[in-house]
């Protein structure tokens, strides 16, 4: 089964319309705070005809958008009409029913300038009021904003951080964009900026459960069972809960601190962890774990720690939820670093209103979303372990070849592939064996016993059409004899990228394309990345439309200083992603796809961005 985008934006959709009545609570002031610090003003631009203003409304107050007024200085500047993004109507005791702001507004305001001019001069006015009661008059202020480069607040400067965070903001269209052309993680991060806190808890918690079944989270199941099955027999169901759980908070608590880290500094921590050295350390851990399963020997802590930690904890071995829950961390900083368009979503609110508890709160809730069915199958697996003797042990041999195939999965993307093929076939050699594919059985053997033998002569053929496969050329682990195919085969639908490596490089080939032009975010240690390969681009309908586009394609494997920049341009915070430009070599707003997309809803977009 698979869980697509559209799915969870329909469950974002049906949980807002039942949560929406829920109240937003915000903390009254008891003193009132001075007007520019209850909203305080900021400006940059955008692009060379545009300026984006926002102010950063303190909690407990709101600002009137009919209230707003701009001008630009010198004359020779001509100012547009401002751009607002929606806002909430509020039953207002002095003007009645008005549409309102909290926490933060951006309004777009474009305006033609003479060339050469290197500073423009912003008048703005605007009014709000606190929720003790009190309304302040119209306040009017003055910035000076750089348009060669991008601006503070007169008075203030930036820190490296704070420079790298404005950077991430500058490109990103979702607060000034109509709702209805937003892409889906720009209006998640809108639901973040607008909707009440219990309400944004619930739908990320929802979110995480949905997210919970794609195959980003599929190794993590065989890990916390091999959890619960290394500690044998004798373990409870709460003693399995508690493991589980120590489980799941681990990985929240570092999904959320580093998605947080994520979200001000623009790269994913996880990107940087996706090389040879890391994950062959942490496979290595899985080889180990697995080996002990199959008895060549017994994990255990020297027997004089073992005296000692005993005394202390009885029955409970010392430590072990402190390396459960470790486990848990390292599982979400190097199991899952795809990124989807909740997680998107929370990471863009986080860039853009640097608010790093309502965003680290959000993917907090999210990875506990994403834990409720572990913590199912960790409780699960208790209840089907049988009691002590040889069922135990086939058990434990199950979850050891788990263990072996999770860490074969774990070096996929930094192994050749024909190495990654002859893993899996040595893999399911070595299982037919342990399962006597090739040992003759007695003639009055029962009928479990003539089971396995046939379960291990499958894989065992599996297995050998793998090693010869890897062996002749082939590289697809579903296609082993691919190899042997002569030339008038029917080849499978492929459509060929143009890589691009710098922005330069980009905005040459966007300047001379003359149509529409796709640009696909690519790495190779991506799940979804290699989905949308297989299942999206690979369907005969969506291959031929995207051939009436320019095909770009960023590598960002190595997550060098060049991927990240490119990354950081269209705010995205990895893979996988995909920007549509028309003709002109503008961005589409709201045609991005963030995450994986099946075929049929690809196909929509797609024919959307060739009809613009």
């Amino acid at each position: 089964m698979k869980i697509t985008m559209k799915t969870i934006h329909r469950f974002f959709l049906l949980l807002a319309l039942g949560l929406s009545c829920l109240p937003f609570s915000a903390a009254a002031a008891d003193e009132l705070l001075e007007v520019d610090k209850a909203f305080h003003l900021s400006a940059r631009t955008v692009d060379a005809a545009t300026l984006e203003v926002r102010y950063d409304i303190a909690p407990g107050y709101y600002m009137y958008r009919n209230k707003f007024r701009f001008a630009l200085e010198p004359a020779e500047i001509k100012a547009g009409t401002p751009q607002f993004p929606p806002g909430k109507i509020k039953k207002d005791e002095f003007f009645g029913d008005v549409e309102t702001y909290r926490k933060q507004v951006a309004i777009r305001l474009p305006f033609t300038a003479p060339t050469g001019l290197d500073a423009v001069t912003l008048r703005a006015t605007s009014q709000g009021c606190a929720d003790i009661g009190v309304c302040y008059p119209p306040n009017p202020q003055t910035l000076q904003v750089q348009l060669a480069a991008m601006s503070v607040a007169p008075g203030t400067t930036q820190s490296p951080a704070q420079s790298a965070t404005q950077d991430i903001a500058q490109a990103a269209p979702a607060e000034s964009a109509p709702a209805d052309q937003q892409d889906e993680s720009s209006q998640l991060a809108g639901l973040l900026q607008n909707a009440g806190f219990w309400l944004i808890l619930t739908t990320f918690f929802g979110a995480g459960i949905l997210l919970a079944l794609t195959p980003c989270v599929f190794p993590m199941y065989p890990i916390l069972s091999g959890i619960i099955v290394g500690h044998g027999h004798h373990i409870t169901k709460s003693r399995a809960f508690v493991l589980s759980m120590a489980y799941v908070l681990g990985l929240a608590v570092t999904y959320a601190a580093a998605g947080v880290a994520a979200g001000l500094s623009g790269s994913m921590l996880s990107a940087a962890l996706q090389n040879v050295w890391v994950l062959g350390a942490f496979a290595l851990v899985f080889v180990v774990l697995s080996l002990s399963m199959f008895g060549f020997y017994e994990l255990q802590l020297p027997a004089f720690l073992q005296s000692k930690l005993s005394e202390g904890s009885g029955r409970v071995k010392g430590g072990s939820l402190h390396g459960v829950a470790a486990m848990g961390a390292l599982s979400a900083l190097i199991v899952g670093p795809c990124v989807a368009a909740p997680l998107a979503g929370a990471l863009l609110y986080i860039a853009q209103t640097r608010d790093a508890v309502l965003g680290g709160a959000a993917l907090f809730a999210m990875a506990l979303g994403k834990g409720v069915p572990l913590v199912i199958v960790g409780v699960s697996t208790r209840s089907l372990l049988p009691h002590t003797g040889p069922w135990m042990e086939s058990v434990k041999k199950f979850f050891g070849v788990m263990l072996l195939g999770v860490a074969i999965w774990l070096v996929s993307p930094v192994v050749p592939a024909w190495a990654h093929l002859l893993a899996w076939g040595v893999l399911a050699i070595g299982t037919a064996m342990f399962l006597r594919a090739i040992d003759p059985l007695p003639p009055h053997a029962h009928g479990w016993a003539r089971f396995w033998k046939g379960i291990g002569m499958v894989l065992l053929l599996i297995g050998a059409s793998l090693v010869i496969g890897a062996l002749g050329g082939s590289r697809d682990p579903l296609q082993p004899f691919g190899f042997l195919r002569g030339a008038a085969s029917t080849p499978v639908e492929h459509v060929a990228f143009e890589r691009v490596k710098t922005s330069a490089e980009l905005d040459a080939r966007l300047k001379d394309a003359g149509r529409p032009v796709m640009l696909d975010f690519y790495a190779d240690w991506c799940v979804s990345c290699k989905e949308m390969e297989k299942y999206t681009f690979s369907d005969a309908r969506v291959a031929a439309k995207m051939r009436q586009m320019l095909l770009l394609q960023v590598d960002v494997t190595a997550n060098s200083d060049a991927d990240k920049a490119l990354l950081k341009r269209f705010n995205l915070f990895g893979p996988p992603g995909i920007i549509f430009f028309d003709r002109q070599g503008e961005e589409r707003r709201g045609l991005r796809v963030v995450g994986y997309q099946p075929a049929d809803d690809f196909l929509k977009v797609v024919n959307t961005a060739l009809g613009g």
